[in-house]
């Protein structure tokens, strides 16, 4: 199985994003938090940035919206060209229907589940989607400690994935770190958000640590 990373900019230095974007380079997707401050308790980018993101990032866009409204506003992400649009279940009347549009804009698209959202609605429809993200802490600041509780339901994802033999991403974000990437991965988990885990240090570094913790666990 491959393992993406992709280091989340909510822990990078916002005054010198474009330096931050290229101090990831060793990366395979760079994770954009967009928060309106109604969907989640506070405030980050919109639109504007993100495209500017977009033309200067050397790797590609994993924008995830906190947003709500996301069946009218998750498409024009998919609009600046980045690689990947996640909105929350929570937050869209029609999943299936914005995932269709973020698609039909140049986009993979991908749902977001909340840690206490059940993921059964989601796996009904596991054709209409490219990834799904698990949030492993309750969404809306970074730092916070990664959740076990979440992997039952990562697992049975996984599963439902696999038979299903389709190509779809689980993804997970918040809390994710060296030592908590073994039971992720092991729970099912192909692309791993990680905020501090990567920006508290030398990022590169940083980076092939997350990758190496990965490896660990198909070696074991």
């Amino acid at each position: 199985m491959t393992i993406r990373i992709s280091p989340s900019i909510l822990s990078a230095d916002f005054a010198n994003l474009e330096r931050e974007l290229h101090r990831i380079e060793t990366a395979d997707l760079v994770h954009v938090d967009v928060m309106d401050n109604h969907f989640v308790p506070n405030l980050t980018l919109g639109l504007p940035i993100v495209q500017r993101l977009q033309e200067v990032s050397p790797v590609p866009l994993d924008v995830h919206l906190m947003i709500t409204d996301a069946d009218t506003e998750a498409p024009k992400y998919a609009e600046t060209g980045a690689s990947s649009v996640t909105f929350h279940f929570e937050a869209a009347d029609d999943p299936v229907a914005t995932a269709a549009a973020i698609r039909s804009n140049g986009a993979r698209a991908a749902v977001a589940v909340k840690p206490g959202t059940p993921i059964t609605q989601v796996l009904h429809h596991l054709d209409a989607y490219d990834m799904i993200l698990l949030m492993t802490v309750e969404p809306g600041f970074g730092g916070q400690s990664f959740m076990p509780s979440v992997m039952p339901k990562l697992a049975d994802a996984r599963a439902a994935v696999d038979a299903s033999g389709l190509d779809v991403w689980l993804e997970v974000d918040g809390g994710i770190a060296v030592d908590t990437v073994p039971e992720a991965v092991r729970s099912g988990a192909d692309t791993l958000v990680a905020g501090s885990a990567v920006y508290g240090g030398e990022p590169a570094a940083r980076i092939a640590d997350l990758r190496e913790a990965a490896a660990a666990v198909a070696r074991s």
